[in-house]
C-alpha cells in the first residue's frame, strides 16, 4: 500500500548541506574565537545546532558562549550562503506524490532561514516546511514529525501509515517515536545502523524511493 502521507527530513535526504553548514560554522567560529574549529564528529549527524554549537564551545571550554555561536552560524549561514547540492530523487518523488494526492512536506533540525533559502534556490516544491525553531524539543525528540504531520491533516491514528525519510539516527528516532515508518537513506550511516534505530526499509537515496513507490501504485 502506498503511504497516507510522506514526511521528509532535509539535510543528507532532500540535499549534502555538509559544505553549506560547515563553512558557516568554521568562518562563525574563527570571528567568535579567532581560532580554527575542530572536525565535526559523525556522532552529531542530524542533532540540533544548539547542540552542535554546545560542542564546538565545548572543545575550548566555553560552554558559555553556546547561545552566540549559534546565533553567529545561524548569521553566517544566511549572509554567506551556500547553495547545497540536491540530492537524486527528489524532484521524482515531488512530482509522484502530488500526482497520487499523497501530502507531504520538511520538519528539519536546520534553521528555517537555511530551509527556504534552499528550498528557493534550488527551486524545490515543498510548501510546507518546519525547522528547528518550529519545536520547543527538536530531533530526537517526535515533535518535529508530529508537528507536521499535524499541520498536513493528519490525526493520530493515521500516523502508523505516514512514511518519513531520514538519513540520521537522530531523526530515525524521533520517527519511531513519533509512531510512524522511518524509512532510511543511506547518506551517513550502514543500513544495519539505521535498522538498528528502527527504519523499516532502506533506500540509497530518494531515487530508489521513487522507484519502490512507483510499484506500489
Amino acid at each position: 500500500m502506498l503511504p497516507k502521507g510522506v514526511l521528509f527530513d532535509f539535510d543528507g535526504v532532500i540535499v549534502d548541506s555538509h559544505i553549506s553548514h560547515y563553512s558557516a560554522w568554521s568562518s562563525a567560529f574563527k570571528e567568535l574565537f579567532g581560532e580554527e574549529i575542530v572536525a565535526f564528529p559523525k556522532k552529531h549527524t542530524g542533532k540540533s545546532p544548539m547542540i552542535i554549537a554546545n560542542y564546538f564551545c565545548s572543545v575550548l571550554d566555553k560552554e558559555d558562549q553556546t547561545e552566540a555561536l549559534f546565533f553567529l552560524k545561524d548569521n553566517h549561514l544566511d549572509v554567506h550562503f551556500i547553495t547545497p547540492e540536491i540530492l537524486p530523487g527528489v524532484h521524482e518523488c515531488t512530482t509522484f506524490l502530488t500526482k497520487n494526492k499523497i501530502k507531504y512536506g520538511i520538519a528539519s533540525n536546520a534553521t528555517r532561514q537555511f530551509l527556504k533559502n534552499s528550498i528557493h534556490h534550488l527551486n524545490l516544491n515543498f510548501p510546507t516546511v518546519f525547522g528547528v525553531e518550529d519545536y520547543e524539543k527538536p530531533k530526537p525528540a517526535p515533535e518535529a514529525y508530529v508537528t507536521l504531520a499535524k499541520a498536513l491533516g493528519f490525526s493520530k491514528t493515521d500516523f502508523k501509515n505516514l512514511w518519513v525519510f531520514e538519513d540520521s539516527l537522530t531523526g530515525t528516532t524521533a520517527a519511531k517515536l513519533a509512531g510512524m515508518v522511518p524509512i532510511g537513506i543511506l547518506t551517513q550511516f550502514t543500513e544495519q545502523e539505521l535498522k538498528k534505530a528502527g527504519s523499516e526499509m532502506v533506500f540509497p537515496t530518494l531515487l530508489e524511493a521513487h522507484q519502490y513507490l512507483t510499484s506500489l501504485s
